[in-house]
């Protein structure tokens, strides 16, 4: 846990999708203080037509690299999340060669009771995490 749901334009490789979840994975990691083992991950890849990402009046200009990151978690700090999201900008363009202006995160926070990571069980109430 944090659940990441990472939307990209169709056209990279399995490579290249490997590198990136890494790329997140390892961000997250560092910026969360969470153990390297809760990694749960989706990529979705959509045509072209299927995303529009303007730039919200910031003078960003998207390109078919656009990453968009939904972080699904527990609550964090501030000060966590704009780690995370320095992070990502840094480590994704040195290492996936992502423009950091097509990078867009959000954390959507939300609680104990709402996790269940298998037998209908929500371990984190339960003491099971």
């Amino acid at each position: 846990m944090p659940l990441i749901l990472i939307d990209v334009i169709r056209g990279r490789d399995e490579q290249q999708l490997q590198r990136l979840m890494d790329t997140i994975h390892d961000a997250m990691v560092e910026a969360f203080a969470v153990p390297e083992s809760d990694r749960y991950q989706v990529v979705t890849q959509h045509e072209p037509h299927e995303i529009t990402a303007l730039d919200t009046g910031l003078g960003f200009t998207r390109t078919r690299d656009l990453v968009i990151l939904r972080f699904v978690s527990r609550q964090r700090t501030d000060g966590a999340k704009q780690h995370l999201y320095r992070l990502l900008a840094a480590r994704l363009e040195r290492d996936c060669e992502v423009d950091p202006a097509d990078l867009i995160v959000t954390v959507v926070e939300n609680d104990a009771g709402d996790w269940s990571f298998g037998g209908g069980v929500a371990q984190f109430l339960t003491g099971a995490l």
